[in-house]
């Protein structure tokens, strides 16, 4: 899941190279929802077995309701950090898995 920041914007979405996909969305290499609304920080991601899991809970997700979703973030990262160093330097993990090891990544 993306945020425009605590309590912004949501947007969620799948991909199988997450590093790849945060950084057009952070640089807004892509037209569409994020940029236009400025949907940049990383604040919540699962990563799955396949892609056809990714995508299955993609879907599931988006049936969720706003509230729903903003609880999900907030149990696991209940300042609405930017995971996005996460990935990029593993060393500064804050608990969640690392992109590197997921062959397929859930992408909110």
């Amino acid at each position: 899941m993306l945020a425009s920041r605590r309590n912004g914007t949501l947007y969620v979405g799948v991909t199988s190279d997450l590093i790849k996909r945060i950084y057009e969305h952070r640089n807004n290499t892509v037209e569409g929802f994020t940029n236009r609304y400025g949907v940049h920080d990383l604040v919540w991601y699962e990563i799955h077995v396949d892609m056809i899991h990714a995508i299955l809970r993609e879907k599931h997700l988006k049936k969720w309701s706003r509230a729903a979703k903003v609880r999900l973030i907030e149990k696991n990262n209940p300042e609405w950090l930017d995971l996005w160093q996460e990935l990029v330097s593993p060393s500064l993990a804050t608990g969640f898995p690392s992109a590197a090891v997921a062959a397929s990544t859930m992408l909110e």
